[in-house]
């Protein structure tokens, strides 16, 4: 089987991470390797950014003035480095608007792959708040963004319990068409 069968297989999402994460620089060849998904048009409808330090916190209080309550959002500091996933739709006739967030979606899915095979734990973390107006300000998001959630990367701990993830039976999702 191939490296990517295997990365697939062994994907699975880290609640919890150290304060390690990769670089700006590790990160970039990751980001290039993940824009490689399928994007018809090559409309590249998304873009990520970077949360690092006070950014986290920030973010924790917009999440919290989304949710309507004081303070900050402690989950925001969880993990060292999140990367938000914005889908920016572009205009076009050939390729809908849920197509372009599947890009994007794709983006984010693929990078969460690369960073656990380069050894990181990721989890994509949302919530309601994913698109409410103070967490898109805080992302100086354009009229035609939106933000998908963020994906929380770290170490991963030395002490990790093994993966909850059951096998999928794939007969169970793959079917014929009945002409």
């Amino acid at each position: 089987m191939t490296g990517a069968l295997e990365a697939v297989r062994a994907r699975r999402s880290w609640s919890k991470v150290t304060d390690a994460a990769p670089t700006r620089a590790e990160l970039l060849p990751l980001v290039a390797a993940a824009g490689r998904v399928a994007d018809h048009s090559s409309l590249r409808p998304w873009r990520l950014i970077e949360l690092r330090g006070d950014d986290r916190v920030a973010l924790g209080r917009a999440i919290s003035k989304a949710l309507g309550e004081k303070g900050d959002y402690p989950k925001t500091m969880r993990a060292p480095l999140l990367i938000a996933i914005v889908a920016s739709y572009r205009k076009s006739d050939k390729v809908p608007r849920w197509e372009q967030e599947a890009v994007a979606s794709g983006v984010a899915h693929t990078l969460s792959l690369l960073l656990d095979e380069a050894g990181w734990g990721v989890i994509w973390r949302t919530g309601s708040y994913t698109r409410s107006k103070p967490v898109a300000k805080l992302h100086r998001l354009d009229k035609d963004e939106e933000l998908l959630g963020w994906l929380y990367v770290g170490g991963k701990p030395a002490r990790a319990r093994a993966g909850r993830r059951k096998t999928i039976d794939a007969r169970r999702f793959l079917g014929r068409l009945k002409t």
